[in-house]
């Protein structure tokens, strides 16, 4: 156990997926793994409730910690408040803090073109994404700022490059980073550190994708100048870790690229 003891954190999109060798599928579960160890309360949310359950019963039964698995989808039809308030409740009402909060939940439709995206498709990407970090920032905050907390909002190269095809998602991830930065600044003087993170890992979605398309995933998917791909535990979750560590609280407002120097791209 470690610095997280006792501590509670808050991860979206946090439901387990594996690879096919067994190990951690997601990023938003290699974090949770990640801060499993550390021994930090969890709450993870998602869609799929087995998905949750699954966290739930892994990572207390190999840790010692107990997960509070709450179903939750920020969309276009859903009153988000209300969702992203229960989550918070439950979460304050079980653990009685939240010390991190990860916005990690995103969905999309990559590969459609500006012209074809529908208003639905754009709005599937903004509301999980965009508007889900507002709800669930705000909704936080006073808990936060009672323990001097830390938020970890993710990003993409999508956004920072302009990749092909990922209109609706890079426009979310974009928005995600302008609202790290206000908040960074509003934020800034009680006690909470915010920051963003760019991540390229391997996950069970693109394992998936190479098993059915390996034409389409070499044409598309480069791999790294390091060499790999980031593993979601040891490369994107420790990273996690330490954004909420006392050693990089004076950190606020940035965004890291973990994507084995792809992040570098001019």
């Amino acid at each position: 156990m470690g610095f997280l003891t006792g501590k509670t954190a808050i991860i979206t999109g946090g439901g387990r997926a594996v690879l096919s060798n067994g190990e951690c599928g997601s990023i938003g579960y290699g974090i949770a793994t990640a801060y499993a160890k550390e021994g930090a309360n969890l709450v993870v949310t998602g869609r799929n409730v087995q998905k949750l359950t699954d966290a739930k019963e892994e990572l207390e039964k190999k840790y010692g910690i107990k997960v509070l698995p709450v179903q939750a989808d920020v969309s276009a039809s859903a009153d988000n408040e209300a969702i992203v308030q229960n989550v918070v409740k439950q979460a304050i009402d079980t653990f009685g803090r939240i010390d991190v909060l990860i916005n990690n939940a995103q969905a999309s439709a990559s590969g459609v073109t500006i012209a074809d995206h529908t208003t639905e498709q754009f709005d599937l990407a903004v509301y999980s994404g965009l508007y889900a970090a507002f709800y669930y920032m705000k909704a936080c905050y006073p808990y936060l700022k009672e323990t001097k907390g830390s938020v970890i909002n993710f990003a993409s190269g999508a956004g920072l490059f302009g990749n092909f095809g990922q209109c609706a998602y890079a426009a979310a991830k974009e928005g995600i980073r302008g609202l790290t930065r206000v908040a960074a600044t509003e934020w800034g003087p009680d006690g909470i550190n915010v920051n963003v993170v760019c991540p390229l890992a391997w996950t069970a979605q693109l394992e998936k994708f190479e098993q059915a398309y390996p034409d389409a995933f070499k044409a598309n998917v480069k791999k790294p100048p390091m060499g790999h791909y980031g593993d979601v535990e040891k490369e994107i979750g420790r990273v996690c870790v330490q954004l909420a560590s006392p050693d990089f609280k004076y950190m606020s407002g940035e965004t890291l690229t973990l994507e084995g120097a792809m992040g570098q791209r001019p």
